[in-house]
């Protein structure tokens, strides 16, 4: 699962650059970086042309009555909400961090180690006249399971790419085993409300 997550600029000069890009996009002070919660607009990498392209878009799609902010790698070619834009849009979500709460609603930080940045695989699409994109889960690997069943489906650098440019590889990526990720508690907040 993945409920929110953290997109922090000061951390290094690739998601800097990637802020200056939304900057000069959309206009300063159309999106601010930080925590990032569900509905909320945030930066994802899509292809454009032979290169990748930060977009500024909402996390989630809206459906009567829910919010689908996830999907599980394992079936989201069979579900027909998911099976057009994982085919032909998808969507790397830059981040700094990632949140999950444990049973007793303790709030844990998860980050990629010796890297300042990773990116969760995902993919978007239109509805109701504005771009929301969806993150991929898997199982959960060692690092995540005393705190949750499941987790993004986190690229690393060397896949990444093929995730955005080579749909006939996407479905391998689905299957990857996210790396290793260290983990601190976050006792200050101690419940999802």
């Amino acid at each position: 699962m993945c409920g929110r997550y953290q997109f922090t600029a000061e951390q290094c000069a690739e998601i800097r650059q990637i802020v200056d890009a939304i900057q000069r996009k959309y206009g300063a002070g159309q999106w601010m970086p930080g925590e990032i919660c569900p509905t909320a607009k945030a930066p994802v990498l899509v292809r454009e042309g032979s290169g990748d392209a930060p977009a500024l878009m909402k996390w989630g799609y809206q459906l009567p009555g829910t919010l689908v902010i996830n999907a599980r790698a394992e079936t989201v070619q069979e579900k027909p909400l998911f099976r057009r834009s994982l085919a032909a849009r998808r969507c790397l979500i830059p981040a700094t961090a990632f949140y999950e709460w444990d049973a007793d609603k303790r709030k844990y930080q998860f980050t990629l180690p010796e890297e300042p940045v990773f990116y969760m695989a995902g993919f978007f699409d239109r509805r109701d006249g504005e771009d929301c994109y969806c993150v991929l889960t898997t199982a959960a690997n060692d690092s995540m399971k005393p705190v949750h069943d499941r987790m993004p489906l986190i690229l690393p650098h060397s896949q990444a790419e093929q995730w955005l440019s080579d749909g006939s590889n996407a479905e391998v990526l689905l299957a990857v085993t996210p790396p290793a990720l260290a983990v601190r508690s976050e006792e200050q907040q101690l419940s999802l409300w």
